[in-house]
């Protein structure tokens, strides 16, 4: 108590209000994205509360319908492929950035993850026109390789992250014991970032399966995504199959960012145990 009364007016303002900001920020991000779970079950046909009911008609017409479950499957397919294709590209680029020694390393990071920080419509038109003259508009392949710039920052910033509290000394050990350095990389570095890759690799999927701005400009009525697919299904009339649709996206959007904090914890938990 006596240490209560001691505390000055700036501190207990502090002490609760916080507490208060945070809740209130989080309560303001979130409530919009949450108004859709329980639309999704909604009997009635109209974007409303209160709801008329407590019905699955809107899951079961998501998971029915022809359009809906080829967007769904175009958008796992291309993220899949997408995610493949960033690793491929995003491991090695950060990798070399890390162990080489020249001049402009940070300009060439910043170019690297610039996709990042360009708007994705100025990113949309470029691949548009970039994929015209290969005529890979309209094709999976362009989709891919559009969503595929897109994501390889999320793989670069999270594989430098991992490599920043990497302990250069294992590689020099593992060349002196007549290992050359892909071995190295393969049997030293990668496991021990491979907390970093999986969390790049999650991020990655998670930038292309919720893009909508570039699938606009390279999908056709093929490749539309699911994203695509909600976008055109609000236009052309709203039914509420679209909130079933951003409740799954929902849910694989909370499983990942779940997967990442468990990721994280078991790398925390790997760093402290060889800290020891």
């Amino acid at each position: 108590m006596a240490k209560a009364l001691r505390l000055t007016p700036l501190q207990i303002a502090c002490r609760w209000g916080v507490p208060v900001v945070s809740t209130l920020a989080c309560i303001f991000l979130v409530a919009p994205i949450l108004v859709f779970l329980p639309l999704s079950v909604n009997s009635g046909s109209f974007f409303h509360f209160p709801l008329d009911g407590l019905s699955l008609r809107w899951y079961d017409d998501l998971f029915s319908s022809p359009f809906w479950i080829r967007s769904l499957f175009n958008s796992l397919i291309v993220g899949l492929f997408a995610t493949a294709l960033s690793l491929v590209l995003g491991v090695p680029a950060a990798f070399g950035i890390w162990s080489g020694d020249f001049q402009g390393k940070g300009l060439l990071l910043s170019l690297l993850i610039s996709p990042m920080m360009v708007p994705v419509i100025i990113t949309g038109v470029a691949v548009y026109y970039a994929s015209a003259p290969f005529h890979l508009n309209n094709t999976y392949l362009g989709l891919i390789l559009s969503h595929t710039a897109i994501a390889v920052p999320f793989v670069i910033v999270t594989v430098s992250a991992s490599l920043s509290g990497f302990n250069p000394d294992y590689l020099r050990a593992g060349a002196s014991l007549g290992a050359r350095p892909p071995l190295v990389f393969r049997r030293i570095t990668l496991p021990l970032i491979f907390p970093g890759v999986i969390s790049g690799a999650l991020f990655a999927f998670s930038a292309s399966f919720d893009d909508v701005v570039i699938a606009l400009f390279m999908a056709g009525p093929e490749q539309r995504t699911l994203p695509r697919q909600m976008l055109a299904a609000s236009v052309d009339g709203f039914r509420l199959t679209i909130t079933a649709a951003a409740s799954v996206m929902v849910a694989v959007s909370i499983v990942l960012m779940l997967v990442i904090q468990l990721i994280q914890r078991r790398s925390r938990r790997l760093a402290t145990t060889a800290d020891a």
